[in-house]
């Protein structure tokens, strides 16, 4: 028998990732698509801001910070370095809050 076949395959309990994750998913992640071509440079700043504003804001909620004013700068950007992320800009912060306080 080949010695690959002898190594144990990690489960799905013990996480791979090169960053740490807050929790591991049964959930399949989303296949990613190229944004559409021909928009102003703006518009996908734009665009990956909240989408990062909107990973940090789950990411909140599932650690137990449900409350905007629970949220700082200091706790958004913890956050982000805790799940493998560039620390957000205020801006992006400002959207973390105003995400959070429409998701009750």
């Amino acid at each position: 028998m080949p010695a690959a076949a002898l190594k144990p395959k990690p489960s799905r309990t013990q996480s791979t990732a090169q960053h740490p994750v807050l929790f591991d998913s049964p959930v399949q992640p989303v296949t990613k698509c190229p944004l559409p071509a021909g928009r102003p440079r703006e518009w996908y700043v734009t665009h990956n801001r909240r989408l990062k504003a909107m990973r940090l804001a789950i990411a909140l909620l599932d650690s137990g910070v449900y409350f905007p004013s629970q949220a700082p700068d200091a706790t958004i950007r913890s956050t982000a370095q805790d799940i493998g992320m560039r620390p957000p800009s205020a801006t992006t912060c400002h959207m973390v809050r105003a995400f959070m306080r429409y998701s009750r």
